[in-house]
């Protein structure tokens, strides 16, 4: 266990920020599963943006590579204007 008031500090803060981290991904991560098994393609259009959003969001705070993110935008938007 850690000796210093910092040391347990970074612990309680390091908790908070990975519960909020796994809640952030895994919201995303149902959001592209209802995506893709929308059929409709009006709504799947509706629903990309705030889709798209998420995940440059997850991007941006490192909670997924960069990388990622851009594969999975591309495969989202080819899947809706597939629709």
């Amino acid at each position: 266990m850690a000796n210093h008031k910092s040391a347990l500090k970074r612990i309680r803060s390091n908790e908070k920020r990975r519960v909020l981290n796994r809640y952030q991904h895994k919201t995303t991560r149902n959001a592209i599963k209802k995506l893709r098994e929308i059929t409709d393609a009006k709504e799947a259009q509706g629903m990309l943006p705030s889709v798209i959003s998420m995940i440059d969001k997850l991007a941006k705070k490192n909670i997924i590579h960069d990388n990622k993110a851009g594969n999975l935008k591309s495969q989202l938007t080819l899947h809706v204007n597939a629709l």
